[in-house]
């Protein structure tokens, strides 16, 4: 049976590995916050913050990398605790990737300071942001409070989040058609869209780990996992 003093120093590594998680939970919402308002504002020094910040989350995947193989090896940990430790590399994986499309975000201001978009598209993207980031701030807090319960309703609203994504797309293909001068634009913004509806996925996913970690089993596959972009036509204009 292990020491109390070994107990002790295990349950103070699962504790690292949770603190560094919401470390960079944290971090990953700031720069998806600071990415939209760079490309709402057309903020250049802004967006170059976040492209910069993305090393962060870089450093924090490989250190939880790192720490969980150490403990692994160390204390060949089972059950629950195991589960702990592979959902904390799971997580970090996801995190990192919505930093990644933070900066995908940001790298793309630059590319539209010069062609102004119509506000709709301005308030579109905003609000698909908004709906991934409370998915975002949902997701970490379960992580944190272990409510489960909660799961389904995150999973549920992914689909709030496709839907929103679908009718963007089809509204930036719409102002391509009017007026080809606005593709250039558009076709950044349509890129900036699909990013904050992969953050989104990112987010359930971090849900489902969630899920697995606390009991033990993988969440039913039924919830559909796909936007609907890709059934999405334009009726072309009449001087086409």
């Amino acid at each position: 049976m292990p020491s109390p003093h070994i107990v002790k120093l295990f349950d103070e590594e699962l504790k690292f590995l949770k603190t560094r998680i919401a470390g960079m939970g944290g971090h990953a919402e700031r720069m998806v916050e600071q990415s939209i308002t760079a490309l709402v504002n057309l903020d250049p020094g802004l967006a170059a913050k976040v492209v910069q910040d993305d090393t962060v989350l870089d450093e924090g995947q490989r250190e939880i990398d790192d720490r969980a193989v150490v403990i692994i090896a160390k204390r060949q940990p089972m059950a629950d605790d195991l589960r702990e430790i592979i959902g904390a590399i799971r997580i970090s994986a996801d995190l990192e990737r919505v930093g990644d499309l933070g900066k995908n975000i940001a790298k793309r201001v630059g590319a539209i300071t010069d062609r102004r978009q119509p506000l709709s598209l301005s308030r579109g993207l905003q609000a698909l942001a908004d709906l991934a980031l409370t998915q975002l701030k949902e997701v970490l807090d379960i992580y944190a409070s272990r409510a489960i319960e909660r799961i389904s309703f995150v999973r549920n609203r992914d689909e709030d989040i496709d839907a929103m994504y679908t009718s963007l797309f089809r509204e930036l293909l719409t102002y391509m058609m009017e007026d080809p001068r606005n593709i250039t634009g558009c076709t950044h913004l349509l890129f900036c869209a699909k990013n904050i509806e992969r953050i989104g996925d990112h987010a359930t996913n971090i849900a489902e780990t969630v899920y697995y970690i606390v009991t033990g089993e993988q969440m039913p596959v039924e919830r559909p996992k796909e936007d609907k972009s890709h059934r999405v036509t334009v009726a072309p204009t009449d001087g086409s």
